[in-house]
């Protein structure tokens, strides 16, 4: 299975954009608790608007969540498959790994 790495940034930035949509949906639940009260009717549409997108949004992020945690089970078995299969070149690529890892360390 092909698989798109997650870059340090994109992972960032996905987690400012999670953190981002649970401010949002916390206030907006505030904003639901404290107009509930409220009998007018603009002011009722817009809650039922707010509410709808609150949950559209949940549910984009939990399918996304379930996404991405279906990928990381997927590499992850196909890295153990690998290792299985082919053991000593397993070992051999963790040795070079080491070797340029330590290489790069060593001239810093």
């Amino acid at each position: 299975m092909a698989m798109k790495p997650i870059r340090g940034n994109e992972h960032e930035s996905q987690e400012q954009l999670r953190e981002d949509l649970r401010q949002l949906s916390s206030t907006i639940e505030e904003l639901m608790h404290a107009t509930a009260d409220d009998s007018r009717e603009n002011v009722a549409r817009l809650r039922e608007r707010a509410e709808a997108k609150l949950v559209e949004t949940r549910q984009r992020l939990s399918a996304s969540g379930e996404r991405v945690r279906h990928q990381a089970q997927d590499s992850m078995e196909c890295a153990d498959q690998y290792v299985r299969s082919n053991p000593w070149k397993s070992v051999g690529y963790g040795a070079a790994l080491g070797v340029v890892v330590g290489l790069i360390l060593g001239r810093s």
